[in-house]
Order: structure tokens, then sequence, then C-alpha cells
């Protein structure tokens, strides 16, 4: 079963004072690229948060947000009466105003609050990889549905593909017929004297160069172990990359080989039907 990259996953916990909520989403990434978000009094738990969802995800671009609200009476935050004073006191020598006014201002300026730095105790810490894990259950869940998706469309491009070869098989004697009186043809043309045995050997040499047997087998067996590998256990978006390299392969040389328009003309469906899964193979994980 294979995931998709893409996906958005988001828990709330509610403590007494406080509400817990984290987010992830990721998008696709050849490795992990992780961006997090958080308080800065949090940032102590940082590596260790990261090392969870990195664990939990494998590869994507991923956007963590850790939110932290306070919804009783606490608050860290208190007015910094000093700074307040000194800055009431200066706007008075440069300004007239009642106290109010004054007040007013000096809240506006740096430092005018002050936050004290408090420690993550074990009660909230452990909300914190409730929510974690709430989120990645979730993400996971999406990146599993866009997944399906992802699988419904490679097996319908594959049979498509089997289609094509299929008639790629079916017009190749056909094919060769066409290139053998070709080049009997621009024999007779030359009306020159010719060794019957020797044009023979010649024409077979020529024929073998644009036989494509082997091609046909490796690309049938690729379309199958693609087919095979959708249906297994992990999500293998690397491995379905190589074997579509592969099948692009046998593509190419079937069509430098065909020397016959309508072959060519399959292969050409082939490639547009191979590229479709292959802009799809971007988001696999």
């Amino acid at each position: 079963m294979i995931q998709s990259m893409t996906g958005f996953g988001k828990h709330v916990v509610q403590l007494p004072n406080k509400k817990i909520t984290v987010e992830i989403k990721s998008l696709n990434s050849k490795s992990i690229d992780l961006n997090a978000r958080m308080p800065s009094n949090y940032r102590e738990k940082e590596l260790e948060l990261r090392k969870l969802i990195a664990s939990s995800l494998e590869r994507g671009k991923v956007d963590f947000s850790l939110y932290v609200e306070i919804t009783g009476d606490e608050t860290t935050s208190q007015v910094n009466e000093v700074a307040v004073k000194q800055y009431m006191g200066q706007l008075k020598n440069i300004a007239t105003g009642d106290d109010l006014r004054l007040l007013e201002m000096a809240l506006r300026f740096p430092d005018a609050m002050k936050t004290a730095k408090e420690d993550i105790d074990e009660e909230e810490y452990e909300a914190i990889l409730i929510a974690l894990e709430g989120a990645l259950v979730e993400i996971n869940r999406f990146r599993s549905e866009e997944g399906s998706v992802l699988e419904q469309d490679f097996i319908e491009r594959i049979v498509a593909l089997e289609q094509l070869l299929a008639e790629v098989v079916k017009i190749d004697p056909e094919r060769q017929g066409t290139i053998r009186e070709r080049l009997e043809k621009a024999v007779q043309e030359i009306k020159a004297d010719i060794d019957a045995n020797r044009f023979e050997q010649e024409l077979i040499y020529y024929l073998e160069k644009y036989d494509i047997t082997e091609e046909k087998v490796r690309l049938a067996n690729h379309l199958d172990y693609f087919a095979r590998t959708l249906k297994s256990e992990d999500s293998n978006g690397k491995k379905l990359g190589f074997i579509s390299q592969e099948i692009g392969r046998e593509i190419n040389t079937i069509g430098s080989k065909a020397n016959y328009a309508p072959m060519q003309q399959l292969v050409v469906q082939m490639k547009d039907e191979l590229e479709k899964i292959k802009e799809q193979m971007l988001n696999v994980l």
C-alpha cells in the first residue's frame, strides 16, 4: 500500500489552564525537510519532537506548529513598572497630556511588558506528546487515503501500457515484413547485380538490428514488477521510481528501433502514459 507525501493532521488537548494544539502538514520532498514553529520557551523540547515526527513521516517537506493558549487565570506576562515609568517621564519632557494618555503610549514601547520564563512541567509535556501523536495519526491517515487514489491511477496507467504493448506485439510481424520489403525495393532500384546469398545475410543483419523481442519481454516484466510492488505492505516510492525509469528505457529503445509509423505512434502513447506516472510518482512516499 503506497502513501502520498501530501497530508495534514491536527489534534487538540485541553488542560485545566491551557489549550495545546498541534498542526502538521507535509508536501513532497526527496528527504525529510522539517520546519518547526513553537513558543520560545518550548524550544528545549524541539529536538525530541523533531525525532518523533521524522520517525513517523520518513520523507516530505513538513511544517510542524505548536500552539499553547492560556485559558485560565494563569499568565506569565507582567507590566514592567520601572520601564513604563521611565517612558512616561521622558514623554512628559517632550509632550503634554494627562497620565492616562501617557500610560497608553508608554505601554506600546519595547520592554513595557515582561514575560517570566517558566519550565515545562511533566503534565504539560505529556499533553504535548499526546497532541503530537494524535496529529501524526491524522496526517498518516490522510497520506494513506491520498495514496489509495494514487495507487488506482497507477494501476489504470499500467493496464493502459500493457494494452499498448499488446498492440506493439500484434503489429510487430507486419513491421518486420514492411522493413524487409523496403530494403528489397531499395536494392532493386539500384539496378545492380548482387549476390543473393550475400544480400540475404545483410538483410538478416539489418532485421536483427531492428528486432525488439528482448525489449518486449523486458517491458512486460517491468510492468508486472511495478504492479506487484504497488501491492507491497510498505510504501516504496523510490523503488517504483527506479522501475519506471527501466520502463522508460525499454519504451525508448522500442521507439528507436521501430522504423515503422504505426508502432512509433504506439510508442508516443506509451511515453505519454509513463510521463503521467512519473509526475505522480514525485508525491509517493
